[in-house]
């Protein structure tokens, strides 16, 4: 049954009246690997924390929630959430999917099509998304916004086409969450997250998640994830609930930052290119000369050189070097990631702050 109570409240009240027994506030950590049975034949509903852990049903009973959908699986990291995905489609499936992906999601697909698992087709627009969907495919692959050109594609109209051609929609929610975009009310059949990131929120877990509101994909991965093992485990499922209660909150203030640091770049002599989508805390940029780059990074005090986003802290990234390393370089360049890109996770700090760090590192 999907919750229909506002985001916001779903969000703060993640875990509360959970526990029947004591009536404890914040959802307690079960880290019990098995369960006592009441009697022969029976049981509590849970046997293995392999295959069910009560912390983390409270954390993947939150997660459907605010994905408007049904359910939702947590898993070991991101990258264990889209390789989870792609286990319900048969070996031979053809995959269309953007061409500006994470670094990490290309260096799994470009494996698994060169062991004959998947047929990939990319297209760098949605005119060619398009276009590639008047042909036979099984699965459409979205990352919107694109990481890292903060390309944005139209969820519905492109899950429309494709489940006329009998596809599955999946959709990775990442850099949106559930605050900005929620894709299964947009048509999506799975959705991703690497719940690392913003979900969290905090820098300290390791976690992915799959949501579905279809009961037989969900039957699906539900078989897959407690064969193969790679959940989450019941502290970072803590960790996690933790870390949605102030979910909303700190995507409005990396939000508020992010316009006002936008601004600032766009004025910058040293900055020849914003990309940024208005929203979210996710912004790109390209700087007039590459070859400063390196002393950029090294002089900025207030955003901290590191991969990884979603964090209340400030961070700056270089795909060339970092996130994105294992795409070949002619590849990258051909859509648009060049080596003068650099990708900000702008957090909750004050924004004055942020932009004077900016300045004196680009400027001075």
């Amino acid at each position: 049954m999907v919750d229909k109570r506002k985001l916001n409240t779903i969000l703060a009240q993640a875990g509360i009246k959970t526990d029947k027994i004591t009536g404890a506030l914040v959802a307690p950590i079960h880290f019990s690997t098995t369960y006592q049975h009441p009697e022969f034949g029976q049981s509590t509903g849970f046997d293995y924390t392999r295959t069910k852990n009560p912390t983390r049903v409270t954390a993947e009973e939150t997660l459907a929630a605010i994905e408007s959908a049904r359910f939702a699986l947590a898993t070991s990291s991101g990258m264990s959430a889209i390789v989870l995905a792609f286990s319900v489609f048969p070996v031979g499936s053809r995959v269309l999917a953007v061409r500006d992906l994470y670094g990490g999601s290309f260096r799994w697909f470009n494996k698994v099509e060169e062991e004959g698992r998947f047929h990939f087709t990319y297209a760098n627009t949605e005119a060619e998304l398009l276009q590639h969907l008047q042909e036979d495919i099984d699965v459409l692959y979205i990352e919107t916004p694109t990481n890292p050109l903060m390309l944005e594609f139209d969820i519905e109209k492109l899950a429309t086409l494709a489940h006329e051609k009998g596809a599955k929609v999946v959709v990775d929610n990442t850099f949106y969450s559930p605050i900005y975009q929620r894709p299964i009310e947009q048509g999506a059949d799975i959705v991703l997250h690497s719940a690392t990131k913003y979900l969290a929120g905090h820098n300290d877990v390791l976690a992915g998640v799959v949501v579905t509101d279809d009961q037989a994909l969900y039957d699906q991965l539900f078989y897959n994830l407690n064969t193969t093992g790679a959940v989450l485990s019941p502290f970072d499922s803590y960790q996690l609930i933790r870390g949605l209660k102030t979910l909303a909150l700190r995507m409005e203030r990396s939000t508020e930052n992010a316009l006002r640091v936008v601004e600032f770049l766009k004025t910058s002599p040293a900055v020849k290119e914003v990309l940024y989508t208005g929203k979210g805390g996710m912004i790109s940029f390209k700087v007039q000369d590459e070859g400063n780059i390196p002393q950029i990074l090294n002089k900025l005090e207030v955003f901290t050189f590191a991969e990884s986003l979603g964090g209340v802290e400030s961070l700056i990234t270089y795909p060339t070097t970092q996130t994105h390393a294992d795409i070949p370089t002619e590849i990258r360049h051909s859509y648009g990631l060049t080596d003068d890109l650099l990708r900000l996770s702008v957090g909750i700090e004050d924004s004055e702050d942020l932009i004077a760090d900016l300045k004196q590192a680009l400027e001075d």
